[in-house]
């Protein structure tokens, strides 16, 4: 599967464009923050595994852009299988910008897009059980919870935590208000 470049999107705050390796030192720094690390940890070489996640063609990497500056990252990429088409959605944002509604529009936005510009019925995300913020995030755009994930994912400290798996159908997509 190869997905094909993506246009800027638009939000209420926000504005998703292409990734490029000139946002790799400002995703690197985001994730290096333990509040993002906590949930999006990675191996020794973090600028290594972004600028991977940038070139990884079955993915689709956009920066979130936010008064002006990267603020975060958000992708998606789809399983075309028709019998099982859907798409899924991971996402993180710097801490600075955290309670300000901009990650609800970063997931609205590009909910909005795969579903209105690429035909996806459902949408998936799968956030660790124990990140409330991002679970409360998710459920403002449409997301349910479908169950959890034990043992899912290993965390910082080598132990294992559940994800939480959520799901959005088309015709539950949420529209809110402006972002404050």
């Amino acid at each position: 599967m190869s997905l094909d470049p993506h246009p800027t999107l638009y939000g209420t705050a926000v504005a998703l464009r292409p990734a490029t390796a000139a946002d790799v030192p400002a995703l690197v720094t985001i994730r290096s923050t333990p509040e993002v690390y906590r949930w999006w940890r990675g191996g020794a070489d973090l600028a290594a595994e972004v600028s991977d996640d940038l070139n990884d063609p079955d993915t689709a990497v956009l920066a979130i852009v936010c008064d002006g500056r990267v603020v975060g990252q958000i992708q998606w990429a789809a399983e075309d299988d028709p019998e099982y088409r859907h798409a899924s959605i991971d996402v993180y944002l710097d801490p600075a910008v955290h309670g300000r509604g901009i990650g609800t529009d970063a997931v609205r936005t590009l909910a909005r897009h795969l579903i209105a510009d690429h035909g996806h019925h459902r949408l998936t995300i799968d956030p660790a059980a124990a990140n409330a913020a991002a679970i409360r995030c998710y459920e403002k755009v449409g997301f349910r919870r479908v169950g959890v994930m034990r043992n899912y994912e290993r965390g910082p400290d080598g132990t294992w935590h559940d994800g939480l798996l959520m799901d959005l159908l088309a015709e539950e997509l949420v529209e809110g208000p402006a972002v404050s």
